[in-house]
């Protein structure tokens, strides 16, 4: 087996430059942009269904006029309402 020689790289630009003050970059994506209003929905949920269920689930929401997010939301609301509510 015959080896390869090791040859220099070409210095290429890096991907992304590091943040100066990572504390404040980490921070500054809890503020939303200043050109959009704020999201009152800014965590995320992912969750693994059946492709059968995610079609009815489509099809619910699309017959009820709102989006599968608004729908599973509201479910969500309904089922595990606020404490005191």
């Amino acid at each position: 087996m015959s080896r390869r020689p090791i040859v220099a790289r070409t210095p290429t630009a890096p991907f992304a430059a590091r943040p100066p003050a990572p504390e404040s970059w980490i921070k500054a994506a809890d503020a939303p942009p200043a050109n959009r209003p704020p999201n009152p929905y800014t965590a995320r949920l992912t969750i693994d269904v059946a492709p059968a269920l995610r079609a009815r689930i489509k099809i619910a929401a699309f017959a009820r006029g709102l989006t599968v997010a608004e729908m599973v939301r509201d479910l969500l609301e309904h089922q595990f309402p606020e404490a005191g509510s």
